[in-house]
């Protein structure tokens, strides 16, 4: 199946649909590599500082930070969950359309 026809099958949301799933592969990529940098740069500081309340609390911190990363990645995988199991009821009176999931699957 072409672009063209894809699109066409769509609605013409496919643009939407793949600019949806970029930001959601964005965001898997980002937040990890943001957490890192983050919490290295705390620990880094309190460590330099070489006091152990700091570090209590940079640690604490970067857990918090990775329970909020996790909570973050696992929202947008539920997201593109959803869509692939919601998506399987739009073409079922017509044959020809492509269901909503085909569409999320090919952007």
């Amino acid at each position: 199946m072409d672009f063209v026809q894809v699109l066409a099958d769509c609605g013409g949301l496919l643009p939407v649909i793949r600019i949806i799933k970029n930001v959601f592969n964005l965001i898997k990529i980002l937040v990890p590599i943001i957490l890192i940098l983050m919490g290295a740069i705390d620990l880094m500081k309190a460590v330099m500082a070489s006091d152990d309340k700091e570090i209590k609390a940079a640690t604490s911190k970067l857990i918090k930070r990775a329970i909020a990363a996790v909570a973050v990645f696992l929202a947008v995988f539920l997201v593109d969950i959803i869509m692939g199991l919601v998506g399987d009821s739009g073409a079922e009176d017509d044959e020809d359309a492509m269901s909503w999931s085909d569409c999320w699957k090919s952007a």
